[in-house]
Formats: structure tokens, sequence, C-alpha cells
């Protein structure tokens, strides 16, 4: 079995990225037509700053070029995760247990392709969700199009003081 773009990408890219003290939070290689998409997910302790974007995008460019392995014209995109990340992995999954995410499915499971809920557990082939009606969902990973944290701005930590809530004004 052949390795496909988006493991050929992840296996020259990783090295790189990781050299330059980030996690490689994931890899989207999208392909329409004649043109590609190439898209990384950087993170590391303390957050990433656009002058981080800036270097990763700049070494991988260059690595990308000497390597040559897409043949058509891309686009290469790098930025951070965010606060509503999406989730690739099953380690970055296990980070997240007893958070709130939205999943798509490539296939239905129990009739649903959409599921919302709390990430109660998750296995290296399933995660569970115990959905917003109480139910339990156990998902197989290989059915996950996409899964992403839900970000609570209630949760979020506030400006202390009442003086913060006037500056505006």
């Amino acid at each position: 079995m052949s390795e496909s773009m988006q493991e050929r990408l992840e296996t020259l890219l990783a090295p790189l990225v990781t050299g330059l003290g980030f996690e490689l939070w994931g890899l989207e290689y999208l392909q329409s037509g004649d043109q590609a998409h190439v898209r990384l997910f950087i993170d590391r302790d303390g957050g990433v700053t656009l002058d981080d974007c800036a270097l990763i995008s700049e070494q991988a460019g260059a690595l990308l070029d000497v390597e040559d392995p897409i043949s058509l014209a891309y686009r290469l995109e790098v930025s951070s995760p965010g606060l509503d990340r999406v989730l690739f992995k099953p380690e970055q999954y296990t980070r997240y247990v007893g958070e709130r995410l939205k999943v798509r499915l490539r296939w239905p499971v129990d009739g649903r392709r959409n599921l919302q809920g709390r990430l109660v557990s998750c296995a290296d082939d399933a995660i569970v969700i115990e959905l917003e009606t109480g139910e339990m969902a156990t998902v197989p990973l290989n059915a996950v199009h996409r899964a992403r944290l839900i970000y609570d701005m209630a949760a979020a930590p506030h400006p202390q003081g009442d003086d913060a809530a006037d500056a505006g004004d």
C-alpha cells in the first residue's frame, strides 16, 4: 500500500517543525484539479505568534522546494490550531478529555453524522462522547472526518475589576 501525500508531507515536515521547537499539531493536504493546499498547524507551550508562523512557513517552503514532493502548484499556510482546535491524533483527544467538542463523521454511527457533547474517553481506536441528550456515543476514530473543540467564552478568564468592562466607553 502506498503512502498518502498527507503522510509523506507529515514525514517530511514533522522533523523540521520539531527541530525548530514546535509541535506539528496537524497537517491537511487538499487537492482540487491542478492546485493543492497544504495547511500546517503548529503549537508549543506559551502559544504561537505570527513571527513563529512566518518562520515555519519560510523553512517548510524551502524544504518543499528542495524535496519537491508535490507535482502541482500549491499554497502553503501555517497557523496555530487556535482555541477551537481540530483534533487529529488519539493523544490529542486524550489531552482534552472532559472538554466539549463537535464531531463530523465520514459515515453515520447510530444514525448520526454530526455529534456534539463532552469527550468522556479516548482509546487508540475510538472515542466516547456524552451527547447533550445525556446519551453516550462510542465513535471509531477512523469514522471521524473532523473533530473540533468548542471554545466556551463564558468559561474563559476575564479581566479583573469593574474598570475592565468600561474600558471602551
